[in-house]
């Protein structure tokens, strides 16, 4: 007789050889749900460790009082939203680039102060692939960031090269999607 118990693995999975890093450079990319989420619970484990945390917002408007905010604003995260909301939904594309911009600038600058042990950059994939930032530039300063700062990049549609420069990258694929059934985002689960 078979028991379940059978189908669990007896041989440790771990390569030889593990080491210690510095810190990590994690990309979350896909175009499923859950990128930022997965993100922020990672910024929750950083905090419950003592960790000092930035977020910079490079898409998302700070003026949608999200969840995610809110509590890490309350556990002393330091929050920059340089976001003017969906693209879609602009009425100056321009005025949205140079958001980016200032939100890149931000993102370098807390970065490179050393101060934080891990930042996300959320939405840092759009800036390149709407052409807003050249790739080399983002890939350039997160490869010469100070050695203790952990980043984590989220996204769609993340480059190639910042792939090649990620430690972990997970892919969110999307099998099911509440808006497919005329769903609207939900306060709480979504945002």
């Amino acid at each position: 007789m078979t028991s379940t118990d059978d189908l669990a693995p007896t041989d440790d999975p771990r390569p030889d050889g593990l080491r210690r890093a510095d810190s990590l450079v994690v990309v979350n990319t896909g175009n499923g749900k859950g990128k930022s989420s997965a993100a922020f619970g990672m910024m929750i484990r950083a905090i419950a460790r003592g960790w000092n945390v930035a977020v910079v917002q490079f898409i998302k408007s700070g003026d949608w009082n999200t969840g995610e905010e809110k509590i890490a604003r309350q556990l002393g995260v330091d929050w920059h939203a340089f976001g003017e909301g969906f693209t879609w939904d602009s009425d100056d594309l321009s005025n949205d680039r140079a958001h980016a911009a200032a939100g890149w600038a931000k993102a370098v600058e807390t970065m490179n102060a050393g101060k934080h042990q891990l930042v996300i950059f959320d939405e840092l994939t759009y800036l390149s692939s709407f052409n807003w930032l050249d790739i080399s530039e983002i890939v350039s300063a997160i490869s010469n960031r100070p050695s203790h700062v952990n980043v984590i990049i989220t996204g769609r549609d993340a480059a190639p090269e910042l792939i090649e420069i990620a430690d972990t990258v997970t892919e969110m694929r999307e099998v099911k999607h509440a808006y497919q059934q005329g769903i609207r985002a939900m306060r709480g689960l979504d945002y």
